[in-house]
């Protein structure tokens, strides 16, 4: 079962029980191991992104590391649950990853200590400028629409006239979920996503813009970067093809696969993950591997990024940093968050 489902595609898997668990605790939004999201890229393991404040984040990964050995264990052939499975373990025990990033000579050794992992979706809510607000998505599960409704709401009710959307390395989730966010901010009836199926085997469906709630009162701005992946690149993609909201950042990961999760009667323990489509924003445009470029491209390098999502924890959970680690980032500068806000103003100022 393995070796079958490895041979189609990277994301495709049979899922054991612990495996099985493993993935509906991920959605759940609680989950135990480093804090990485990885994926296969030009058939080398990759970071997606790093989830913050977890023990990845903490020792340096960036989205785009390759990972080329766990625990000293090649990952050139590892299937992709394979190297999910190396990465968890118990809280307190330890892992090493051999690390190479892009730009520097020869690859490193990173040892991290496992922890449990329990990730908000919806982190930053605040106004940042006048009338300028902000939220941050930081994946796509179950509860991550009604959380997002319930921060728009809470904007709207100081006095919020313009939005932005941080949806920079956020690695995806639930196709269903990406839906449900895209729909906050369309009108109802607004194509959102389009999934393709092999021809005579699989309909093409097409999810448009529902529920009760539709804020399009305001403009937008989607930060987007290369660790935008997967659900992010659905509503960013829709949001850009609307015309709803302004795309600013760097290009995105180029995840446009849809898996489904099948249970197995005769092993109601264990499940297989397919892959059963590929999905197309509302203009027609298939984006994997190829991800979806912003309209204001603001490029910023590996160093630069990391510090300003120390300084952005720093903002957002002061009470566990000390003053002498907030010293060490206070020059950092979100150049995209500051296109974003200056847009706005000006959007406002010409309506």
């Amino acid at each position: 079962m393995h070796g079958m489902l490895q041979a189609l595609d990277p994301h495709s898997a049979f899922l054991e029980e612990p495996e099985y668990k493993e993935m509906q605790d991920d959605t759940s939004g609680k989950f135990s191991g480093i804090g990485i999201h990885i994926g296969a890229k030009n058939g080398l393991l990759t970071v997606i992104a790093p989830i913050e404040d977890t023990p990845a984040f903490r020792a340096g990964l960036q989205s785009g590391d390759f990972i080329e050995e766990i625990d000293g264990t090649k990952t050139v052939g590892l299937a992709l649950r394979d190297a999910i499975r190396k990465m968890r373990g118990e809280k307190g025990s330890k892992v090493v990853l051999t690390i190479r990033r892009q730009g520097e000579e020869g690859a490193r050794k990173v040892e991290i200590i496992r922890d449990d992992i329990s990730v908000p979706s919806v982190k930053g809510t605040r106004i940042i400028a006048d009338g300028v607000g902000y939220i941050r998505v930081t994946q796509f599960a179950q509860p991550t629409a009604a959380k997002l409704q319930e921060a728009v709401t809470n904007l709207l009710a100081t006095n919020m006239t313009a939005l932005v959307l941080d949806l920079r390395s956020n690695p995806g989730g639930l196709l269903t979920s990406a839906i449900d966010v895209g729909s906050l901010f369309l009108e109802k009836g607004g194509l959102i996503v389009t999934t393709r199926g092999r021809a005579g085997v699989q309909d093409e469906v097409r999810s448009v813009a529902g529920g009760a709630v539709h804020g399009t009162g305001f403009p937008m701005v989607v930060l987007v970067n290369g660790g935008s992946a997967s659900a992010s690149e659905i509503v960013a993609g829709a949001l850009q093809d609307h015309r709803r909201a302004v795309l600013i950042g760097d290009t995105t990961f180029g995840k446009a696969s849809v898996q489904s999760l099948l249970p197995m009667e005769s092993a109601p323990k264990c499940a297989i993950r397919l892959t059963v489509a590929h999905y197309y924003t509302p203009s027609g445009r298939q984006i994997h591997d190829k991800g979806i470029d912003p309209d204001i491209p603001v490029y910023v390098t590996p160093e630069e990024w990391r510090k300003v999502q120390i300084r952005r924890a720093h903002i957002e959970n002061p009470e566990i940093f000390s003053a002498e680690e907030k010293k060490t980032v206070e020059d950092a500068v979100d150049r995209p968050l500051q296109r974003a806000v200056d847009l706005l103003r000006a959007l406002r100022i010409f309506k």
